[in-house]
C-alpha cells in the first residue's frame, strides 16, 4: 500500500512542479495551438505537448517505486516475473507511442503511418506481451475462443480504446479528467483482487493526471495533445486487459460476483460510446469514420452554450456513474449484465440531448421576450 500511495504522490507533485517551466519552453519555442480554425474554440494561443509531462512524471514514479517484492500478491515470484516482463513492453510501446504523439503535435503525422505505429505497438503488447483478451468470460455464452481471434480481437481492442481516448480531448480537462476517474476505478479493482503492480500503474497515471488537470481544466494553461493522449490510451488499453483478464479465485470482497468483463466496459463507456456514435454516423453520411467534425458529445455541449467547466463536471458525472451502475448487476448472466450496461451507459451519455434541447427552448423563450 505504501509504494502505491508514494507512486501517486510522486507523479502528482512531479507533473505539478514542473508544468509551468514546461508552459514557458512552449510558448518560447511556439509550440502552440492557435486559434484559427472552425472547429477550435479556445480563444488564445495554448501548448500542446503537455503529454510529454504526463509520459516523464509516469513513467519516472512506476520505475522508482516498482518492482517491489511488497507488490505482489500472495508472494508469488512467477507472477513478480510476469510484471516485470509486463513493465519491460509496456515501456518498449509507450516510447515509440510517445514519439508518434510527439511528432504529431509538432510537425503532423500522415493518418496511415499513424496506423503503422499503432499497429506495431498493439503487437509488442498483445503478441510480445501476452497483454490480450483470452476469452468472451461467458458473455454471448461464449468462453474460449481461438488464439487467432484472441490476438485480432485484443489488438482491434487496443486501436479503438487508444483512439477513444484520442477523440474526447476536445473540451478543456475532458480528457485528463476521464482517465484520471478510469485510472481511480481500475487501481481500486487492482488493488481489491491483490494484483498490488497494476495497481500502482493506475494510480501513478492517477496522480500525473491528477497533477495536469489543475493546468488543464478550464480555462486550460496547456494541452495534453496527441503526445498525452495516446500514451494515456495505451495504459489504459492494458488495465483494462488485465482487469478483463482477473484470475476469478482473486474476486473477493466488493468484487466478488461482478463480472471482470462488464466491469472494464464500464469504466471506459463514455469514450467508447461517443467514438461508435460518431464513427456511425461518419459512415452513414458517406464519410471516413476519422474525418473531423463537431458531433461528439462534448461538440455539442459546448456548441449548446454550456461551456467548458459544465461540459467536463457532466462527463465526469457520466464516467463516474456507470461503473456504480455496473456493480448492481452482480450475480447476473455475463450477456444480461453485457446488454444492460451498453443499454444504460447510450442512455447516460445520451441525456446530453436533454440538455440541448432545454438550452434551445429557453432560448426560444429568451427571444419571444425580446
Amino acid at each position: 500500500m505504501k509504494e502505491i500511495v508514494l507512486g501517486f504522490v510522486t507523479s502528482f507533485f512531479v507533473v505539478l512542479l514542473t508544468t509551468p517551466s514546461l508552459i514557458k519552453v512552449a510558448k518560447m519555442k511556439k509550440l502552440v495551438d492557435d486559434p484559427n480554425e472552425e472547429r477550435k474554440k479556445h480563444r488564445k494561443s495554448t501548448p500542446t505537448i503537455g503529454g510529454i509531462i504526463i509520459f516523464a512524471a509516469s513513467i519516472f514514479a512506476y520505475s522508482l517505486w516498482f518492482p517491489s517484492d511488497n507488490l505482489n500478491y500472495f508472494g508469488s515470484l512467477h507472477h513478480f516475473s510476469e510484471s516485470v516482463s509486463d513493465f519491460k513492453f509496456l515501456i518498449a510501446a509507450t516510447i515509440l507511442l510517445f514519439f508518434i504523439g510527439v511528432k504529431d503535435d509538432i510537425i503532423g503525422v500522415a493518418p496511415m503511418k499513424k496506423l503503422i505505429g499503432h499497429v506495431i505497438v498493439g503487437f509488442i503488447l498483445v503478441v510480445m506481451a501476452d497483454i490480450r483478451i483470452m476469452g468472451m468470460h461467458g458473455v454471448f455464452g461464449i468462453y474460449e475462443i481461438p488464439e487467432w481471434a484472441s490476438v485480432g480481437l485484443s489488438v482491434f481492442t487496443y486501436i479503438v480504446i487508444v483512439n477513444a481516448i484520442n477523440l474526447i480531448d476536445g473540451s478543456d480537462g475532458l480528457a485528463a479528467g476521464t482517465g484520471f476517474i478510469c485510472s481511480v476505478y481500475f487501481g481500486l479493482w487492482f488493488y481489491g483482487t491483490y494484483q498490488y503492480d497494476f495497481s500502482m500503474m493506475a494510480f501513478v497515471l492517477a496522480g500525473s493526471l491528477g497533477g495536469f488537470l489543475l493546468f488543464n481544466f478550464s480555462p486550460a494553461k496547456i494541452f495534453m495533445g496527441d503526445s498525452g493522449s495516446l500514451f494515456i490510451g495505451a495504459f489504459v488499453f492494458v488495465m483494462a486487459m488485465k482487469c478483463i483478464e482477473t484470475d476469478t479465485r482473486l474476486l473477493d470482497g466488493w468484487t466478488e460476483n461482478v463480472s471482470s468483463a462488464v466491469f472494464a466496459l464500464s469504466v471506459l463507456a463514455y469514450p467508447l460510446v461517443d467514438t461508435l456514435r460518431v464513427f456511425t454516423l461518419r459512415i452513414l453520411k458517406g464519410r471516413s469514420p476519422f474525418s473531423p467534425d463537431r458531433n461528439h458529445i462534448h461538440h455539442q455541449l459546448i456548441d449548446s452554450g454550456y461551456g467548458h467547466v459544465f461540459t467536463a463536471l457532466y462527463l465526469y458525472l457520466v464516467v463516474i456513474a456507470v461503473p456504480l451502475v455496473s456493480l448492481g448487476f452482480k450475480g447476473y448472466s455475463p450477456t444480461v449484465a453485457f446488454f444492460s450496461m451498453m443499454l444504460i451507459s447510450f442512455a447516460l451519455v445520451h441525456t446530453v440531448f436533454l440538455f440541448r434541447f432545454w438550452k434551445s427552448k429557453q432560448k426560444v423563450s429568451e427571444a419571444t421576450e425580446a
